[in-house]
């Protein structure tokens, strides 16, 4: 969800947050902000709508050159996407503003105590809320060792603030700690204070904050892609840690105790390119190209002398079941994998939705391996599953795309996907990335069981998919083009599959909504006719899979069923299949044709998008990164 960043440094701030906004704008875009310090004076900028909104105000304002400002993209969770609602918030005193991603669940109770004090609300958020709880623990504190509120001596405070800066600082921390202490739920927060004009604090619980090593600046940020110009050195904030920033250095805490963190930095192997748009008309774009240099880097090092080598599971038993927990698009891909996990490693798979399991009472055995597959890490009904697993005791492997994430950091083990960055908020060759990990732990988990699996063959055709790919991949556009033109009229389309197809028609369904708004559900083929049928007319169409397979008599049963009813449908066939449909559409043959078959759903959605002038990275009201239930 919001995309958050803050800067202490050397630099003129304010630009620089703006252009770190822009770089995290897939995170959230219904409304953005930012604050800084200007003479000790706190300055808010705010806007409802996209980011270019925000430039044009923050362009109208004089002096916008000092040295420590935050800001923040929001996507919508308490209150209407407008200007009032949008981040930062202040307090009533103006001792702080504050910019928060996830959700205060407890904000109500708390916001009655605040109002019985006679604190004054302006918006509907819980952000603001939590600003002033702050600043009400800090006008105790300021009671106590100087006998004033901040409210009733800013000016005086402001005066003092380079004598006393040490002193003010600790009072900050303290009242910074004890409020969020207060709160429960998720929070990525970061403040801003008149009373401590050099240093910025920034704190997470259970929604993504991490920190940019600089020389002579610091940033804090969701996510890498904010301050990738300036350093891809990095430290991972852990849940209930706070960070004290300024230009001169930082220092990680514990909120509850406030004893020192030491932290490890880690370098980010991707630098800006990767997070570019290389010339292509969108990132999603961009993605869905990238797809063969994804399966060529996701399977570097990962095949040795005709053996899958994931020396990450080494040192794992091998279970008696895989349970696979995900949300959306992981869990399509882990919906996908089952059926080969069953093939090739003959283990018994079962496939949850994670924002279902956390509030089932799920039987669970010693010998069962959880997998939690989430592309950014920090998604937080996956990471809500992971944890509960781990209390219980039981093993975790993570499969994700980002380094040093929460599901990187609290799994027993990790895959990393290697995907590279992926900016578009419709998730492409993530889901193709966690494709190739999926088959590749089936091998090797048939590998260590002995099964009678043709991982020969297999990975002769995964090793050759890349260059068939790229071959492909133009080609692939072009008629995606056609169909997108010919059935961009459809206010509903069925995705149908069977078999390992079937996870893929679900994704193909997803993606067209996601980014047309174009109603579409996936279904098994053989589903069909129990209900479904009933909506095939000749203005709801139908996209089918129809693979080379021990399926395809069945499947070419259910397209002829959607034919009888007068119902268009397109068929997605590998070359050399006869069928006796209008819109047919080959991809070259391969034993594992699902990675052909995935891009080629996208392209369809990215162009039906495009050609009807929707936004394509950005479709409304998702956001990249769920990391609120």
């Amino acid at each position: 969800m919001c995309g958050i960043i803050g800067y202490c440094g050397h630099r003129p701030a304010v630009p620089l947050v703006l252009e770190g906004l822009k770089r995290l704008e897939y995170r959230g875009y219904d409304s953005a902000g930012l604050a800084f310090l200007q003479v000790s004076k706190l300055e808010i900028i705010r806007s409802e709508g996209k980011l270019c909104r925000l430039e044009e105000k923050v362009a109208q304002t004089a002096n916008t050159f000092a040295p420590i400002s935050i800001g923040h993209t929001r996507w919508a969770t308490h209150g209407l996407p407008v200007e009032k609602n949008a981040h930062p918030h202040a307090s009533n005193s103006g001792a702080v503003a504050i910019v928060h991603n996830g959700i205060i669940e407890n904000f109500q109770e708390i916001k009655d105590e605040l109002l019985a004090k006679g604190y004054v609300f302006h918006s509907e958020t819980d952000t603001e809320v939590l600003a002033n709880c702050i600043a009400d623990e800090l006008d105790g504190l300021l009671q106590r060792h100087f006998g004033k509120s901040y409210a009733g001596a800013a000016q005086e405070f402001a005066e003092n603030a380079q004598e006393n800066s040490l002193q003010y600082l600790e009072l900050m921390e303290k009242a910074f700690a004890k409020a969020l202490q207060k709160a429960h739920g998720a929070y990525a927060v970061v403040l801003l204070s008149p009373l401590v004009p050099k240093h910025i604090l920034a704190a997470r619980l259970a929604a993504p904050l991490l920190m940019g090593i600089g020389i002579g600046e610091y940033f804090v940020a969701s996510d890498v892609p904010a301050f990738l110009p300036y350093t891809r050195d990095v430290v991972f904030l852990d849940d209930r840690e706070y960070v004290v920033i300024s230009s001169g250095g930082y220092a990680v805490k514990n909120l509850y105790t406030a004893e020192p963190v030491q932290k490890e930095i880690h370098h980010i192997p991707w630098d800006l390119q990767g997070a570019a748009k290389d010339g292509f008309k969108h990132f999603m774009l961009k993605e869905i190209m990238e797809q063969p240099k994804v399966l060529r880097d996701c399977l570097a090092g990962r095949v040795q002398n005709g053996r899958i080598c994931l020396p990450e599971l080494d040192n794992m038993p091998v279970p008696e079941s895989i349970r696979i927990i995900a949300c959306g698009t992981s869990y399509n891909a882990g919906l996908w994998s089952q059926y080969y996990l069953e093939q090739f490693a003959q283990l018994p798979v079962t496939v949850e939705i994670a924002s279902e399991f956390r509030y089932r009472k799920p039987i669970l055995n010693s010998r069962e391996l959880i997998v939690v597959i989430s592309q950014s890490g920090e998604t937080a009904d996956t990471l809500g599953a992971l944890r509960l697993c781990r209390e219980k005791g039981y093993p975790v492997l993570g499969i994700c795309n980002v380094l040093g994430s929460s599901v990187a950091r609290e799994a027993s083990a990790c895959l990393y996907t290697q995907a590279g960055p992926e900016i578009s908020v419709a998730s492409t060759k993530a889901m193709l990335s966690q494709m190739v990990v999926l088959l590749l732990l089936a091998l090797y988990f048939g590998q260590r069981r002995n099964t009678a699996c043709p991982a020969e063959e297999v990975l002769a055709e995964l090793r050759r998919l890349p260059d068939v790919l790229e071959g492909t991949l133009a080609d692939m556009r072009e008629k995606a083009k056609e169909f997108a033109y010919k059935y961009a009229f459809a206010k509903s389309f069925f995705y149908l599959g069977r078999g390992t197809a079937y996870a893929l028609a679900l994704e193909g369904a997803l993606k067209l909504k996601e980014l047309s708004y174009i109603h579409a559900e996936g279904y098994a083929t053989g589903e069909m006719k129990h209900g479904p049928i009933a909506l095939i007319d000749p203005e709801f169409p139908a996209f089918a899979l129809a693979f080379d397979d021990e399926n395809f008599g069945k499947v070419r049963s259910g397209i002829l069923e959607v034919k009888s009813r007068q119902g268009k449908v397109i068929a997605l066939l590998q070359e050399g299949t006869v069928l006796d449909c209008e819109d047919l559409w080959y991809i070259p043959k391969t034993a594992i044709p699902e990675f052909l078959a995935l891009p080629a759903m996208q392209l369809f959605s990215y162009e039906m998008a495009d050609y009807l002038g929707k936004d394509v990275d950005q479709p409304r009201n998702l956001a990249k990164s769920v990391t609120v239930e």
